[in-house]
């Protein structure tokens, strides 16, 4: 199974969260290398009586730091020397609960784009009724051309086949309406060219569509698709605590029935059960996981880039593009 390298120094909850997510991951069969100050996780590990090897970076990209101007000052900050490890074939891929931005700019400069890639994405995966829905882009890309998100739509599907197992993913463009003439003239012009290529395109699909199995795969740009996640996470989380208070108020009896059932629900629309989302686009596997993630998050995310790496994500990828 190909290494994966965590930033261990990154998230709100580092390093002791992401110490022991990878010690669970590892326990899994993930390979996982640490990144980070070597005495600190050395001591985490400590803890755990488990060794785990250690790729020393002596500093720390903050979360309100410039991603750019951090990358230039902290040449030895865990993000970059992650992505190092990646560019120089050390590892398959890396995971980082860090900077969302220095991580993105980190991967396009150092792992380097795609040929081809116009725009690298953020490709979620979110627990939706039949099966998952992969949504992108979910936060990289505010403003994008028809051309990007043709170049989303493809990438998109292969996310899908690789995690999903679907051969031929539906995608749908995120629309104000399903008629083709729907939107502004981006999404009008990324009709016509989704409706042109050969992926299995089933037209614009409206915010409610996300819980109606539509479509496998669903485009848009970044600024629509971080704001469409976060509202669809936020509602999900709120009907289930309704849910729960309501069922709370029942009989002993009616609960020993119902609450099984309603902690499987809400495990299935916890973030943490798919542990990150891909950036896809670069060379090489990128995991970015949520900023406070769990332990339980963090060995999700090592294992959805293991995965990644071990089914070629990468030049999959590669080949959608060059095809496309």
């Amino acid at each position: 199974m190909s290494r994966i390298a965590l930033d261990a120094m990154g998230g709100d909850r580092a390093p002791a969260e992401t110490v022991a997510g990878a010690v669970e991951a590892a326990a899994r069969g993930v390979d996982v290398v640490l990144v980070g100050d070597r005495a600190t996780l050395e001591a985490e590990l400590a803890n755990h009586g488990v060794e785990l090897p250690v790729v020393h970076a002596s500093e720390v990209i903050g979360m309100d730091e410039d991603p750019a101007r951090a990358l230039r000052e902290k040449p030895e900050s865990s993000i970059v020397v992650c992505s190092r490890l990646v560019a120089s074939g050390d590892v398959g891929g890396f995971v980082s609960a860090g900077s969302t931005g220095a991580a993105m700019a980190a991967a396009a400069v150092i792992v380097g784009r795609l040929p081809g890639v116009l725009r690298p994405t953020i490709a979620s995966v979110f627990p939706t009724p039949g099966s998952p829905t992969v949504v992108l882009d979910s936060g990289a890309n505010p403003e994008v051309k028809p051309i990007h998100l043709l170049q989303f739509a493809v990438m998109g599907s292969v996310v899908a086949q690789v995690y999903l197992h679907i051969e031929e993913p539906r995608v749908g463009l995120l629309n104000i309406g399903e008629e083709p003439g729907k939107g502004r003239e981006l999404e009008r012009q990324a009709y016509t060219l989704l409706e042109q290529s050969e992926l299995r395109f089933v037209g614009n699909v409206e915010g409610r569509d996300l819980v109606t199995d539509r479509a496998d795969v669903i485009v848009t740009d970044g600024f629509t698709g971080n704001i469409f996640l976060k509202t669809t996470e936020g509602a999900a989380q709120m009907v289930a605590g309704m849910v729960m208070e309501a069922i709370s108020r029942t009989p002993p009896d009616v609960q020993a029935v119902v609450l099984p059932e309603l902690g499987d629900m809400r495990r299935r629309i916890d973030y943490e059960e798919t542990g990150g989302a891909h950036l896809v686009g670069v060379n090489g596997v990128v995991v970015i996981a949520h900023g406070a993630s769990s332990r339980r998050a963090v060995a999700n995310a090592l294992g959805m880039a293991a995965e990644g790496a071990e089914r070629d994500l990468v030049g999959l990828v590669a080949t959608g593009i060059a095809s496309a």
